[in-house]
């Protein structure tokens, strides 16, 4: 696994329904808007980054910040209906980029730090030649000290594992916590702070 190029791929397509506005365009502390910064967060791996969101907003924001950036490249890819939570998501981002690792990352985890990040990828590089030694695709997940944070890991775009998701995704599940029981699954531990969630507005009071 370890052989595979790295692709980060940035998950912002949800409703921000709890928080009562695009989460995604709110502005940061450091400057822009989440999805600004967690973009250029991104960039700083110095590897592709591909934003999926079904909002028009997003995509054109993505778009700007390519063409500023020009090096890695970032590509703003539209999510068709229907819109069905990361699962699927997964999927059409594996189909997209397949032999890959893609690093998948949420738009809500505005202090994310770029250590947190590279311990995630170093973490898998160092357990990729195991896993391929004994045919394993291995997900290596953030885990906050309580718990895993799936959306924040890296997927191995293999068809070992693309085969059991578009099984999967063909049944009708659409819970990515119960297609990863399913799977070989390994926590990296990182920082709980660059881990934090945010999906309500009282939860920005508690902001570092």
């Amino acid at each position: 696994m370890s052989a595979l190029p790295l692709h980060c791929c940035l998950l912002s397509g949800g409703s921000s329904r709890r928080m009562g506005r695009d989460k995604a365009l709110m502005p940061h502390p450091e400057g822009g808007t989440w999805l600004e910064r967690t973009l250029l967060l991104l960039a700083r791996l110095e590897v592709p980054v591909t934003l999926l969101s079904r909002h028009q907003a997003h995509l054109k924001l993505a778009q700007g910040l390519g063409e500023q950036l020009a090096e890695p490249p970032i590509i703003a890819m539209a999510e068709p209906p229907p819109w069905e939570g990361p699962l699927l998501a997964l999927r059409r981002l594996m189909e997209h980029h397949p032999h890959q690792r893609l690093l998948l990352c949420p738009v809500d985890m505005p202090w994310l730090s770029l250590e947190a990040l590279r311990a995630l990828v170093a973490a898998a590089e160092n357990d990729g030649p195991a896993a391929l030694a004994a045919n394993v695709a291995s997900i290596h997940l953030a885990h906050d000290g309580q718990r895993l944070q799936p959306l924040l890991g890296i997927y191995p775009s293999t068809g070992a594992i693309r085969a059991p998701l578009a099984a999967a995704i063909h049944r009708g599940e659409r819970g990515l916590q119960r297609w990863l029981a399913s799977q070989s699954c390994l926590p990296v531990p990182l920082d709980p702070q660059a881990l934090r969630n945010v999906n309500q507005p009282q939860e920005l009071a508690s902001a570092p």
